[in-house]
């Protein structure tokens, strides 16, 4: 199978659809996509074009682009994936912390879980204790889910005021530049 897409992430967009709209919007979303027969297990992997023809649906549907959706969407997966990975979290991590350490635990975990399923590979690099960079790498060019992803680690940590999130670069590509900077508090 090429790349897939975790049944998690799509029942979580499913359940994003449902609080954002309603139950309607996502039985008309998985119509408009031809998908309005799959019934997504969290526990399957998915091929990746099913993801682009909801977000291209929804981006449809609703007038707001998919980089934009994929943002939000992102910030809205964020408690679940800390709920579903916080194990592999230190106490003391924080956001920077978090996005510095995703790769060698959390993507380590799911590469190791499911073979079939490939998160973006981020390479990070700390230019100062209050400053990095993100190079996400993924043939999927979903850049803007992980801006979103990173803003929502910022609320989740309570940090939101003091982050600012900056992509150096499209965010639709196949490499994609983040910045990251953190004001002192």
């Amino acid at each position: 199978m090429p790349d897939a897409v975790h049944g998690t992430i799509f029942t979580l967009l499913k359940r994003y659809v449902q609080t954002q709209y309603d139950h309607s919007t996502w039985v008309r979303l998985l119509e408009a996509a031809n998908l309005s027969a799959v019934d997504f297990d969290h526990k399957s992997v998915y091929p990746d074009e099913h993801m682009y023809a909801l977000v291209g649906q929804a981006a449809e549907m609703t007038g707001v682009s998919a980089d934009e959706l994929h943002e939000k969407f992102g910030e809205y997966l964020v408690p679940d994936l800390m709920y579903m990975y916080g194990r592999l979290v230190q106490p003391e991590w924080k956001t920077l912390d978090m996005i510095e350490h995703t790769e060698l635990t959390m993507h380590a975990q799911v590469r190791s879980e499911h073979a079939e399923n490939a998160p973006p590979v981020l390479d990070v690099t700390r230019i100062s204790p209050h400053e990095l960079y993100i190079d996400y790498v993924s043939k999927r060019r979903m850049g803007a889910l992980a801006v979103g992803i990173v803003r929502g680690l910022a609320t989740y940590f309570d940090e939101a005021d003091q982050i600012s999130v900056e992509p150096t670069t499209s965010e639709n590509g196949e490499r994609v530049r983040i910045r990251v900077l953190q004001q002192p508090a």
